[in-house]
């Protein structure tokens, strides 16, 4: 069996929310697929999405500390001195590439692409991947793990209970189509 837990991602907040996406990174990275990495400030920009999107602050607060104690070693720390020497298109985003510098990630997984210039991370040992291509590049390393996985995550849904192909046609409603076919192809 290939393990690709060497492989440290840093996982911005547009693919930690919506849910499914962050559902299936999470299954992933629980079955030792790829090693999740985020800081407080992902993690505060995605209690501000969940805010808006009318979660409370106290389930907003459960959520982040669920992650938290799934994956204890995820939280990067000590990454805040490097964030004013980095260049990006958009200046909000350089704690992401501070907190994946720290921790040595291999792998930003965003779906902001544009905002992570390819040179510019190469220059850190970087790269930057939409969660649809990061999350094929995984199921192709190990697609039974992977299989095993999402069937957890889709017996482990709740409200509502779905089958493996409605969660799948979600996942390509949510951007994940690449991931969707790949795993369906799998099953």
């Amino acid at each position: 069996m290939i393990h690709s837990v060497r492989f440290k991602c840093v996982l911005d907040t547009n693919v930690i929310y919506p849910i499914e996406i962050r559902d299936l990174l999470f299954w992933f990275a629980y079955y030792d697929m790829f090693t999740p990495k985020w800081s407080e400030h992902i993690f505060d920009e995605w209690k501000d999405v969940m805010a808006r999107k009318d979660v409370s602050e106290e389930e907003a607060n459960k959520r982040a500390k669920r992650a938290n104690d799934a994956f204890p070693d995820a939280l990067v720390n000590n990454y805040s001195g490097l964030i004013s020497s980095l260049k990006l298109p958009d200046p909000k985003d350089r704690h992401v590439l501070a907190a994946a510098i720290k921790t040595n990630a291999n792998v930003i997984v965003t779906n902001n692409i544009k905002h992570f210039p390819k040179d510019y991370l190469a220059s850190f040992g970087l790269t930057a991947k939409t969660a649809d291509d990061f999350l094929t590049d995984i199921i192709d390393l190990n697609p039974e793990q992977a299989v095993k996985a999402f069937r957890e995550l889709v017996l482990n849904r709740r409200n509502p209970d779905l089958d493996e192909f409605q969660v799948l046609d979600i996942l390509r409603n949510r951007g994940l189509k690449e991931t969707a076919d790949f795993l369906h192809s799998q099953l």
